[in-house]
């Protein structure tokens, strides 16, 4: 008995101990069940989808399949990647039947076919309809994918088709595309990824591109299609307008058009007339400006005829402010640069030299550009000194940070002109009488054309003036006119960029070595009269009555 019991409890206990395993067992089958069934799932969708081409591809029979897949792909907030799947399935479709002659009527096609193609292209431009309004879906996935696609449709359609420039590039596929891109409804990022892919290293497409924003681009175009098309005209690098051959076609070259874009000239044509389209439009401020910035290394480029752009640069200059200076930049260029013949530059440069333009915020670009704009040699004396009395009389009312700029300019322009020295040397011929009574400078203020102001035959008295000013920094900095021109040039950057507190915090933060002397009287009444002390009232109550 004992024996017998034993072995009962035994068999129990194991029992009991291998009573877990089998629940953790299901526990864990479930799992795998439920991770089986979502993998057979996408499995099956992929597979459905990939049975459904292949039956298309396989007999006409089942080219009705084709609306099945096209519903996937139209239904894409639904359908999610399911739609996605469809669509790079239809690529594939369409593809092989235009490769295949599919898409294409016979000569001698009898009616049943000619339904049949019909339908097909029908089906077909469903199909692009849909992808391109994929480019404009949340999902950035889906945006990019749909672009490739699109483009994978334009080079078989050119290939297999074997369509005219008219209909694969300006009236089909890409002109839609090329009209989707620049207009609101797509993210920057597609946009961007288009003219990083296509645009820029293929010769075809932006030849073909250029044509096509041209015809889109209407009388009156919204500001956001301007700022697209700035955009896209400004990522392209100067050194593809000057390319030497045009070698690199997206579309083989064998099935290219006779008129296919195969010069450099055509190119430039085509990008010329687009900018001009754009600059006669009534741009914003910003717009303007952008293409200003622009103007020299990246517009200028596509231009055969330079000329062209003189109406928008004698407009810009007319704006004022940080837009004539961005005027002046693009003239400058074109005539250093191009050869590009304008009188009136430096009359329009001097017109810049207002009182207001010492206390702009764009004083250091002004100065910079000022700089560059007046370093020939060649220039006319008489033209120098203009520029050189103006400023200098103008540095009588100017802050301290905008005289610590002009006086070194002013050095380096004599060093440069030493006929102008005269005007830091002249002696009047009737010294005793210029100190009685004086005398009038010959300078004109108010003449607008600089060869014309006199300022050869007045002198720099205006410097010789600040050498006495309130602030130590511009009085010593002045006296530099006086001493004798050791120094070869000054470095105008090491003077642009000061401000009046700093120049102010300079002077406080130096360490006094010999502390004035001051002698003050401490009054005994600040805002009343004195009546009965024998001191005297102080300057404020003499002047105003407080009481």
């Amino acid at each position: 008995m004992p024996g017998v019991i034993g072995e009962t409890s035994t068999t129990k206990k194991r029992k009991r101990s291998q009573d877990p395993a089998p629940a953790t067992d299901i526990t864990r089958s479930g799992k795998t069940r439920k991770t089986e069934k979502s993998a057979s799932r996408s499995a099956s969708l992929g597979e459905e989808i990939l049975l459904l081409e292949s039956q298309i591809l396989e007999s006409r029979r089942h080219y009705n399949k084709i609306t099945t897949l096209l519903a996937y792909c139209q239904d894409y907030a639904a359908q999610g990647k399911k739609s996605l799947t469809a669509a790079v399935a239809l690529c594939r479709v369409f593809c092989r039947l235009m490769a295949m002659g599919n898409m294409s009527k016979p000569r001698q096609a009898s009616e049943n076919e000619t339904m049949i193609v019909q339908w097909l292209r029908s089906q077909f431009e469903s199909y692009k309809e849909t992808l391109l309004d994929l480019l404009a879906a949340a999902d950035p996935g889906m945006q990019s994918t749909a672009l490739t696609l699109l483009m994978r449709l334009l080079k078989e359609e050119s290939e297999s088709l074997h369509l005219a420039p008219e209909n694969s590039w300006r009236d089909g596929t890409f002109a839609s595309l090329v009209s989707k891109i620049a207009g609101s409804d797509v993210t920057g990022v597609i946009r961007e990824e288009f003219v990083e892919k296509y645009l820029k290293p293929y010769d075809d497409i932006r030849y073909y591109g250029f044509i096509c924003l041209s015809d889109m681009y209407g009388d009156t175009p919204s500001e956001a299609v301007t700022d697209n098309l700035i955009f896209i005209l400004g990522a392209f690098d100067p050194e593809i307008a000057s390319k030497s051959s045009l070698d690199k076609f997206y579309v083989s070259e064998n099935r290219q058009a006779k008129n296919k874009p195969s010069t450099l000239t055509m190119h430039r044509k085509q990008a010329q007339e687009l900018w001009l389209k754009i600059l006669k439009t009534d741009l914003t401020k910003s717009q303007r400006k952008s293409i200003l910035n622009m103007m020299a290394p990246q517009i200028t480029p596509w231009f055969n005829r330079l000329e062209f752009l003189m109406d928008f640069l004698t407009d810009s200059f007319d704006a004022g402010g940080s837009m004539s200076l961005a005027a002046l930049t693009g003239l400058f260029h074109l005539m250093q640069e191009k050869n590009l013949d304008y009188p009136q530059f430096y009359h329009k440069l001097y017109s810049l030299l207002s009182p207001e333009i010492l206390h702009s915020k764009h004083r250091s670009r002004f100065f910079r550009l000022l700089d560059t704009f007046l370093a020939s040699t060649h220039l006319p004396a008489a033209l120098v000194a203009s520029f050189i009395k103006r400023l200098a009389r103008l540095a009588l009312n100017a802050p301290p940070s905008g005289i610590v700029v002009v006086i070194p300019w002013i050095y380096n322009l004599l060093k440069n002109h030493p006929i102008c020295t005269f005007m830091i040397h002249r002696k009047a011929e009737y010294s005793a009488a210029l100190t009685a009574e004086g005398m009038d400078d010959p300078f004109d203020m108010h003449e607008a054309d600089p060869m014309e102001t006199n300022a050869l035959e007045s002198s720099l008295w205006e410097i010789y003036t600040l050498q006495s000013h309130y602030h130590p920094n511009v009085a010593t900095i002045a006296k530099i006119i006086s001493a004798q021109f050791t120094k070869q040039a000054y470095n105008l950057e090491d003077f642009l960029d000061h401000t009046y507190l700093q120049m102010l915090g300079t002077e406080l933060s130096k360490e006094v070595k010999k502390p004035p002397v001051i002698e003050y009287d401490i009054p005994k009444r600040i805002f009343f009269r004195n009546h009965d002390a024998p001191e005297k009232d102080s300057l404020l109550v003499r002047l105003w009555d407080f009481s």
